[in-house]
């Protein structure tokens, strides 16, 4: 467990660098631990993280909500660069990673502007697939390959990763097939409160025991090779992505998408005094959804452009280490159909970051500043007007501080000032948008949006007890958040008012909150050749705050908790979608590399705190489980896994989704798969 946390994880700086040394706090997920967390969707495999929620649009869609941040506000990144997809327009609409393929998930909770921009206010997810290889192998082929089968959605699914090598050239090949049907779920599909305040008219049903039109399809692959060399690397990988899925929110509506990417990647390093390394990366993507009626074609998606980005690392100069960079962006944009609530839009952003660190122990200071200049260039539309441009300049900083007093502690401060130019959606909308179920009315004339974020985290890295305490408080000025108007528009059938409209606005806002992670360590197993020098005169083990050893059994008491209050300080009132206070506790043994077992309960608690238009969430309290084996056959390792959700069948719901009334996570289930790694 130790080595994991010690690698190096997601650069939320330039230089990288340990797990519990970052100013920032950072979770990273793989191996084991990924394995067992995979879900259909990004959003739903971080949603037990600390910190870390969904927007949960049925299993077909979701993305991440960081802090109670989400939407553009949270940036999701593919090896570094961008995933030029459209799941932050909407949230019906999917991130085209696919959990699958991944091998790490890295999350930076907070501010991580110097190296990502603007819209990363709220956090960053990495997702890693190693598609271009990095590194030559240690032996001519690896790979893996897995299937998987759950029950409460009939899960089939089945993907493989391999990779060899023909001496400095690296080739990587992936490909998955993913489908599920509809969800079970414990009982209504619409929630106690809802049916109470919203009853069916005569003759229809309430949906039970199954969620309409949540099933799933999805499949792709990718194909990447890269030469290596002692100083670095160059790489090229192409990628697509074929899926379909039932959008929840109407029973006829379905989404099929496709993306095709292309990839480019390299490092340079030492080139010459006092360069200590060139990174580059360039991502090209084209993407198109189109969102079915039945069998009519209601509106089309399209996306594509490029994210590029170069770092340029010096080696210490004076006291003074770090890096400057570049990254530049373009996309175009389109929404075409009866229910598009976008214009076309050409969006263009150039950025230049630095970024410095002082080290003089037990203290490492960090500092650095962002500037970024975006346009947003609106076409002509009958519907939505004439032409227009709206562009903007940002500025972003940040300073922090990781202070060793004592080890194992680790105390880190940071402090972010961001710009946040509004997007294209805040600025342009105009027009119905089912699936938040409002009519969206943009303003042109919005301003930036400004956020002052301290972060304080206290870390524990080895001992009996490990783990982090995090603290956070963002203030914000002119927040930007669709608010009621209290009017309605759109399409009005037999007397019905339409949708409620709901116009961007900038408000004043506070998000406090904190996150705690701790492991308690009751077992830990030891190399037997190694046990005599691990105890002292009288037995007692000598590893400082260390737990009973044993030769092959661990066990370990993992326990979380998260809560943030996020407030309209103009209106006095909750912002909408805002998780609510969550704590988990997990028993974990181990026997060796041979078998494990967890089993973890989390307790979500009552949202009551609302927004116009929001109803409460009720409490909910989730029981999984867990089991592994892994069996050797010559340079194959067979892990078999079994894992249970949902235990008691309780029924859940994200206060974070918009769905969340009609919406419930799926009931008691199982999931068997097979993972064969060599």
């Amino acid at each position: 467990r130790d080595a994991e946390t010690e690698r190096v994880i997601v650069r939320s700086t330039p230089l990288g660098g340990d797990l519990f040394e970052q100013t920032q706090s950072v979770t990273v997920l793989s191996g084991e631990e990924l394995k067992l967390r995979l879900e259909p969707t990004l959003g739903e495999t971080l949603s037990r993280e600390p910190g870390v929620s969904s927007t949960y649009f049925g299993p077909g869609a979701s993305r991440p909500v960081i802090r109670g941040l989400g939407d553009d506000r949270i940036r999701v990144l593919q090896n570094g660069v961008t995933t030029i997809d459209v799941s932050n327009v909407s949230p019906d609409h999917a991130v085209t990673a696919e959990p699958l393929t991944i091998q790490t998930i890295d999350v930076v909770r907070g501010p991580a502007t110097l190296l990502y921009g603007p819209n990363t206010v709220g956090g960053v997810v990495n997702v890693i697939d190693n598609r271009i290889p990095t590194e030559k192998l240690q032996r001519p082929i690896e790979g893996k390959a897995e299937g998987r089968f759950g029950t409460a959605d009939e899960a089939r699914s089945g993907a493989g990763v391999f990779e060899f090598g023909l001496g400095p050239i690296v080739v990587h090949l992936d490909g998955f097939k993913r489908e599920t049907d509809d969800i079970e779920i414990p009982g209504f599909a619409r929630s106690e409160r809802l049916r109470r305040i919203a009853p069916l008219e005569p003759g229809e049903e309430e949906a039970r025991g199954t969620l309409p039109n949540s099933f799933t399809e999805s499949e792709g692959g990718a194909a990447g090779a890269s030469y290596v060399w002692d100083k670095g690397y160059i790489g090229a990988a192409y990628s697509g992505i074929d899926s379909r899925y039932g959008t929840v929110a109407e029973e006829e509506v379905t989404i099929e998408l496709e993306q095709r990417r292309w990839d480019v990647r390299g490092a340079f390093n030492q080139p010459f005094a006092p360069i200590k390394a060139i990174n580059y990366k360039w991502s090209y993507s084209d993407y198109t959804h189109t969102e079915f009626e039945g069998p009519e074609v209601g509106t089309v998606f399209e996306i594509d452009g490029y994210d590029a980005r170069l770092e340029v690392l010096h080696e210490k100069l004076g006291v003074f280490e770090g890096a400057i960079g570049y990254q530049g962006q373009h996309t175009n944009f389109s929404a075409l159909g009866a229910e598009a609530f976008l214009p076309p839009v050409e969006t263009t952003s150039n950025a230049m970051f630095v970024f410095e660190e002082i080290a003089f122990d037990p203290v490492r200071l960090q500092f650095g500043a962002r500037y970024d200049h975006q346009s947003n260039d609106r076409a002509e539309n009958e519907i939505f007007g004439p032409s227009l441009t709206r562009a903007f300049d940002a500025f972003s900083g940040s300073a922090g501080l990781v202070y060793t007093p004592v080890e194992p502690y680790v105390i880190a401060l940071s402090v972010a000032y961001t710009q946040r130019p509004p997007t294209y959606v805040e600025l342009f909308a105009n027009g119905p948008h089912i699936a938040t179920n409002a009519f969206e009315v943009g303003d042109v004339g919005l301003g930036k949006e400004d956020s002052l974020a301290f972060d304080l985290s206290l870390r524990k890295k080895t001992g009996r007890i490990t783990g982090s305490l995090s603290l956070f408080y963002n203030r914000f000025s002119d927040f930007i958040v669709a608010k009621p108007t209290g009017e309605f528009s759109g399409p009005e059938e037999e007397g019905e008012e339409g949708l409620p409209v709901f116009a961007y606005q900038p408000v004043e806002a506070d998000f406090v909150g904190g996150e705690l992670a701790l492991t308690f360590h009751i077992l830990e197993p030891y190399d037997r050749e190694e046990a005599p020098s691990m105890s002292g005169k009288d037995g007692k083990a000598v590893v400082a705050g260390a737990g009973r050893r044993s030769s092959r059994h661990e066990l370990h008491l993992d326990t979380k908790a998260d809560y943030v209050y996020a407030q309209d300080r103009s209106a006095d009132r909750s912002l909408p979608r805002i998780p609510p206070f969550r704590t988990s506790a997990a028993l974990v043994y181990g026997y060796g590399d041979r078998f494990g077992a967890r089993i973890e309960g989390q307790y979500v608690a009552e949202q009551d705190r609302t927004a116009e238009f929001e109803l409460p969430t009720a409490d909910y309290f989730l029981l999984n489980a867990s089991v592994t084996y892994r069996v050797k056959a010559g340079p194959i390792d067979f892990d078999v896994y079994l894992k249970g959700t949902n235990l008691t069948d309780a029924e859940a719901r994200f206060h974070t989704s918009f769905l969340k009334d009609i919406a419930p996570l799926a009931g008691r289930g199982a999931l068997l798969g097979v993972r064969a790694t060599f």
